[in-house]
């Protein structure tokens, strides 16, 4: 585990502007910076950076926080891998705290893989681009694929020697052990000899998210029928083939904008469609499709297609992974390329707005379109049809969306040539028999229709929410600022009536609000923002001069920092559009603290009084009336009544 000591260097050695400055081209805005969203496709700037607060906001996604979260968010990062990423930028030596001798070794073990096989990629790059074999057998496949060299480059692909030792013996004379070599599946050790893998192989690099080499693909040049065209890593600590997917890194930061992933089959697809401009697209690397790999794409969005080659048995034999991708809940659409042609061959011999165009408009519903390919097969056979009919519903039974679903059925209706209400009776008879795995079940009236639920409230607004937060919000702000607060005194007169008395008092805005809750004996119910009350109330009670945004943020919890962020932010956005230099001025709310201290806690008690008055008129109905709580009822809307009228006079 990275020490607290090596984080704290990394927050105090990394400059958000410098950091976000390498993937989105900033202008000078005031104190600030501002550029194009790198999240949301725009023309006009919503992106703003803050060197004095070391925070970023984007108005256009909602995202926010610190310079890790932009990393967590824009490259994809976990914590930990955000932390490393800076702390190699900024030559930070990473201290790791103390762990157990078997955590250890699994670790020192996996970070020794890993070191080797970025080691065997450099050796099979160096290789294609420096060495007679390499540039005459390598570069001269590549070329003939269409690659060019920025492409080549671009994915890292390389050339291994025919020698049979070659890696072997280089990587163990520069020092890296062979016990790893072997490991990473990158050496085969017999009693005897040392054998390289891949020799006599073009070499596909294979990376992680986060872009550390896993593993490796290689194919054959040769004609011997003997040998297997293409070899993949066997699995090993760092590989394991069914969690990775191919293109993952040069491909997640389109996938995210683009708010969609291209699904592929082969290398040179992936990367063939990356020279033609289509960039949001990853291959499975051949395997049939998993619930990692789905969820991979899931991290980055929720919407996939898959690209079939024109060939009608591949699709039929690739149909069933595919259910797995819908059991995720995820969008998924089918295209298919005419027949004899895929990706990379339809990419070749099309212009970028060609392919985008065929994509967009060939791209169907994957439940419409396996009806379609299926009902093709059973037209005329009724045993097959119905069979065929069973297998569409199978189908329509892993989508977690119930309307969704109902949608698919009245498609596939459509389609089979079929009533909706016999697919409705099969779907409820699969839901009942998957029952037992959590699949839904739809609840089916005696005519077989969907019985048609209430329709949903209308979502409220959550006032303690928006009070709370603004707490926050003010804590923040102005917290350690001094203001005249008008303090409220209410008692009953002679007749029972409540009266309000007025004092004027001097005080830090901290101490207002912590006094005030304090004596409304009120807790803050949201989790993010009681931890940050108690923390800010803490600060400014001890040291309000260590009030540090950068320190507060120095955490993994993603949650508050982008929280803190909107808040502090919030404050700035106008000058995103340059409202100044067309006469429209904003006004400081520095001037008006008073006023929302005032109104925040007296809106907080009107909803703290309305609450109270709520549950006592509810244990009437359950306890009947009695004189004692109709009359604490009346004292309760009196009280409601002073707030009122007071925080009427506040707005």
């Amino acid at each position: 585990m990275i020490s607290r000591t090596t984080i704290d260097q990394v927050y105090e050695s990394a400059r958000l502007e410098e950091v976000i400055g390498e993937y989105v081209t900033l202008k000078k805005s005031g104190a600030n910076f501002k550029g194009l969203s790198p999240f949301t496709q725009e023309r006009t700037p919503s992106f703003m950076v803050s060197p004095a607060k070391q925070i970023w906001k984007d108005f256009s996604s909602g995202k926010g926080g610190n310079v890790i979260a932009f990393l967590m968010e824009h490259e994809h990062f976990t914590y930990p891998e955000a932390i490393r990423y800076l702390a190699k930028k900024y030559n930070i030596e990473i201290e790791e705290t103390e762990e157990t001798a078997e955590e250890k070794q699994i670790k020192d073990t996996k970070e020794s893989m890993f070191l080797v096989a970025q080691y065997a990629a450099s050796f099979f790059e160096e290789n294609l681009w420096e060495t007679s074999a390499g540039k005459s057998i390598g570069c001269s496949y590549f070329k003939e694929r269409g690659f060019t060299d920025e492409t080549i480059k671009k994915f890292a692909l390389g050339y291994s020697p025919d020698t049979g030792d070659a890696l072997s013996k280089k990587a163990q004379k520069e020092g890296y052990n062979l016990d790893f070599l072997e490991k990473t599946g990158l050496v085969i050790v017999n009693e005897n000899r040392q054998i390289d893998r891949f020799r006599a192989r073009v070499i596909f690099p294979i990376r992680s998210m986060s872009g550390r080499v896993q593993g490796f693909g290689g194919r054959i040049l040769s004609q011997n029928t003997k040998i297997a065209k293409y070899l993949n890593s066997p699995e090993s600590d760092i590989y394991h083939k069914s969690k990775v997917l191919y293109g993952i890194y040069e491909s997640k930061q389109a996938i995210s904008k683009n708010d969609l992933c291209y699904l592929v089959e082969g290398y040179t697809d992936v990367i063939q469609m990356h020279q033609s401009g289509i960039t949001n697209i990853v291959s499975s690397s051949g395997t049939a499709l998993t619930i990692d790999q789905i969820r991979m794409i899931s991290r980055l969005t929720s919407n996939i297609v898959v690209l079939f080659d024109g060939d009608a048995a591949g699709v039929r034999a690739s149909l069933r992974g595919i259910d797995l991708i819908l059991e995720q809940g995820m969008n998924v659409k089918v295209c298919s390329f005419p027949a004899g042609e895929d990706p990379d061959s339809f990419a070749k011999s099309h212009t970028t707005a060609e392919i985008s165009d065929f994509l967009t408009q060939q791209s169907k519903d994957f439940i419409q379109f396996k009806a379609s390919l299926l009902h093709e097969d059973g037209n005329n056979d009724p045993i097959k049809k119905a069979e065929t009919i069973r297998d569409i519903v199978e189908s329509i039974s892993k989508v977690p969306d119930v309307i969704k679903q109902e949608i698919y059925i009245q498609s596939c209706a459509e389609i089979m040539e079929i009533s909706e209400d016999a697919l409705f009776s099969a779907l409820a008879q699969i839901n009942q028999k998957n029952k037992s795995k959590g699949a839904k079940k739809l609840i089916y009236n005696q005519g077989q229709t969907p019985v048609k639920k209430a329709a949903a409230t209308v979502s409220k607004v959550d006032r303690v929410y928006e009070l709370e937060k603004q707490i926050i919000a003010i804590l923040l702000t102005y917290g350690n600022l001094e203001f005249d607060f008008e303090d409220n005194i209410i008692k009953p007169n002679e007749e029972g009536e409540l009266i309000q008395h007025t004092k004027r008092m001097s005080a830090k805005v901290y101490e207002k609000i912590f006094l005030d809750l304090q004596q409304d004996e009120v807790e803050l119910s949201q989790e993010t923002f009681k931890k940050l009350f108690y923390q800010l109330i803490e600060i400014y009670q001890s040291a309000p001069e260590d009030l540090n945004l950068e320190k507060i943020m120095q955490t993994d919890d993603i949650s508050q920092n982008e929280i803190i962020t909107d808040l502090v932010m919030k404050e700035e956005q106008h000058q995103l559009h340059d409202w100044e230099k067309r006469n429209i001025f904003v006004k400081n709310k520095g001037t008006e603290v008073v006023r929302m201290v005032s109104e925040t806690i007296l809106s907080m008690r009107r909803y703290l009084i309305d609450q109270k008055i709520v549950e006592l008129q509810l244990n009437t109905k359950e306890q009947g009336e009695n004189q004692e709580t109709l009359q604490e009822i009346i004292s309760w809307q009196q009280l409601k009544k002073v707030v009122s009228n007071k925080l009427n006079r506040v707005l």
